[in-house]
């Protein structure tokens, strides 16, 4: 009799799958990553000596694009050709126009009286004309003399024609001895005398002649010399009726009407308005980059223009340089003096490269530092900072495409190392 087992009564039983044979490794493994990321979490926090309110903050996101460098300054319009009209001796004002009146090139503006000067014009006029009549009496005298000293020398010589004829006549009966030798001596002499006679006559007459020129002509200088003063204090007196020296506008009117001024007294300003340039205030930090040429937008009242830089002064005032702009092309119509202008100067253009929107940032800590926000986390990052224009500003290294920093708002970290940010 045979024993009988239990193998009838086994049931095959199929094998489990992996993964449900090791349910308990996948939860371990997702305990270890929880435990993992609530160090991560408490180390950041514990790293992140404050927290700020992302209320409280500007964010901005690093992307690649073109910088465009730009200076936006601020300045007035005025007249490129803008005379001052002085007073030219001490004198009474009377103005014929008014501030704003319109004037044409030689339009009498102001009359200045001056009595003084009007007198000492009458005197060296009297005292030419006195002159003048002088010199025409010298010019007589002088061909009086002139013909007096003409005719002693024709009156010597005549002389010494007579003596020679004497001395003729005798000397053929003296070298037969006919007559006495005194006697022909005494014709002899005579001949002599009325020789030395008639050419120092004649020598007298041209230096006489000679003289009276010489007296004219000093009498004749003496005449230029007054007719130029007088000439000079005409021309002042002509000078006491102001005239316009451009077409223009008056400006201003320095001094009030029918006032007693000093010579080189500033009276009044006129304004070429078909001349009018911009003047520009522009910071010193900008004055390294840029150059005469340069294309400038302008706006004025709403109204924009291109304009070119013509000049910049060479010295710095209150930490900016003037500048000059004139108009490229047609001047828009209306324009006024001193009428407020904005201008935007275009410096640089910078394709393809890293960016991002300018903030206080830039500014704190040298530009050397940005905040780079990271799962909630503001951390304290080293940049360096290129090129920059009004709104953005280039990112040389310490950041990449994507990174978001914080712009503003900096201020609150206190310069820690990271900042948990709050929602």
């Amino acid at each position: 009799m045979s024993i009988r087992d239990t193998s009838q009564q086994d049931t095959p039983i199929a094998a489990l799958p992996f993964w449900r044979q090791s349910r308990w490794l996948w939860r371990i493994l997702a305990a270890l990553l929880l435990i993992i990321a609530a160090v991560y979490a408490l180390l950041l926090w514990m790293g992140s000596s404050q927290s700020v309110s992302m209320s409280r903050l500007s964010m901005a996101t690093v992307a690649k694009g073109t910088l465009v460098r730009d200076a936006a300054v601020n300045g007035r319009l005025v007249a490129a050709n803008s005379p001052s009209l002085y007073s030219s001796t001490a004198s009474t004002v009377s103005f014929l126009v008014k501030a704003g009146d319109k004037v044409k090139k030689g339009d009498v503006v102001a009359e200045l009286d001056s009595p003084d000067l009007v007198s000492e014009l009458k005197r060296e006029q009297a005292l030419l004309e006195q002159l003048e009549a002088e010199i025409a009496r010298q010019q007589i005298l002088a061909r009086k003399q002139k013909m007096l000293a003409v005719r002693d020398a024709e009156q010597a010589e005549i002389e010494r024609v007579s003596a020679e004829r004497a001395y003729q006549r005798i000397e053929k009966a003296g070298v037969s001895g006919v007559v006495q030798k005194n006697e022909f001596l005494r014709v002899q002499d005579a001949l002599k005398s009325a020789e030395i006679r008639a050419r120092h006559a004649l020598q007298a007459s041209s230096l006489e002649s000679e003289d009276v020129d010489l007296g004219l002509k000093s009498k004749l200088a003496q005449l230029q010399q007054q007719r130029l003063l007088k000439d000079n204090l005409q021309r002042r007196v002509d000078e006491l009726r102001l005239r316009a020296p451009v077409d223009g506008v008056v400006g201003t009117l320095a001094v009030a009407n029918r006032t007693v001024v000093a010579p080189n007294t500033a009276l009044m300003t006129l304004v070429d308005l078909s001349q009018l340039e911009v003047e520009l205030e522009i910071p010193e930090s900008y004055v390294a980059e840029l150059g005469l040429g340069m294309a400038v937008d302008l706006e004025i009242n709403g109204v924009k223009a291109r304009g070119i830089l013509s000049a910049m002064s060479p010295e710095v005032v209150r930490n900016q340089v003037l500048a000059r702009v004139r108009f490229d092309g047609k001047v828009p119509a209306g324009l006024r003096q001193s009428q407020r202008v904005s201008a935007r100067m275009l410096i640089e253009e910078k394709p393809d490269v890293l960016l991002v929107q300018r903030g206080p940032f830039v500014e704190s800590d040298g530009g050397h530092v940005a905040y780079l926000l990271r799962d909630g986390i503001a951390v304290r990052t080293p940049i360096v900072l290129g090129a920059t224009s009004l709104h953005a500003v280039e990112i040389r290294s310490g950041l990449k495409a994507g990174d978001k920093i914080i712009i503003s708002g900096t201020e609150l970290f206190e310069k820690n190392e990271r900042i948990t940010i709050n929602q």
